[in-house]
């Protein structure tokens, strides 16, 4: 079994039950690419004709204000999925941005070849709707954690919840990710690293 498929079959085994030829289907819609950091997958203006799972390494997804700040939206390291997910369902132009922020591997599935397989089995079709149903339940959490919790409590969910991000993303990702300036997020590490000491 190729990396690839372990990884991928691997993951699609935590939701679904795959027979053996039901993995190896699944696992051939899928193509392995690399990308270099900085590198752009999504771009505006463009349909996004993929979606993508992390086999290695760090993207974002963000929006650019009519001020020229950018407001990152996902955030995805290992076993994470990323695209711009409106312009890739409804196979119109993208809004957002998605860049890789290091040297990544990735296996990307086209929209067509994700409609192939819902269709050619109810397997495919739940995997689907269960990562639709996660991505939509994580996107209210994150909404309302915006609305209803200060600059701080946001910062010590996000480090409590996703550690690993919160050592591989760019001081100034994290503080877009989280609605604040860098300035202030900067302020917040410095008092919790004084109140340590």
């Amino acid at each position: 079994m190729t990396n690839k498929s372990s990884s991928i079959g691997h993951y699609a085994s935590k939701f679904v039950d795959l027979t053996a030829d039901e993995t190896v289907a699944f696992t051939a819609a899928f193509k392995e690419i690399k990308v270099k950091k900085r590198q752009f997958l999504v771009q505006p203006d463009f349909v996004a004709k993929h979606r993508y799972f992390v086999l290695r390494g760090a993207l974002r997804a963000y929006v650019v204000g009519e001020e020229g700040q950018d407001h990152t939206i996902q955030l995805a390291i290992e076993e994470w999925w990323i695209s711009d997910y409106n312009s890739y369902m409804f196979q119109q132009p993208a809004s957002m941005f998605v860049m890789a922020v290091e040297d990544s591997t990735l296996l990307q599935i086209s929209f067509e070849d994700e409609q192939r397989l819902k269709a050619s089995g109810y397997k495919f079709e739940t995997f689907f709707r269960i990562l639709a149903e996660r991505s939509a339940a994580f996107m209210q959490r994150r909404v309302i954690t915006g609305l209803t919790q200060s600059a701080e409590q946001r910062y010590d969910r996000f480090v409590e919840r996703y550690p690993a991000m919160a050592n591989r993303f760019p001081q100034y990702v994290i503080a877009s990710y989280l609605g604040m300036t860098t300035e202030f997020l900067s302020r917040i590490r410095h008092q919790k690293q004084r109140a340590k000491d």
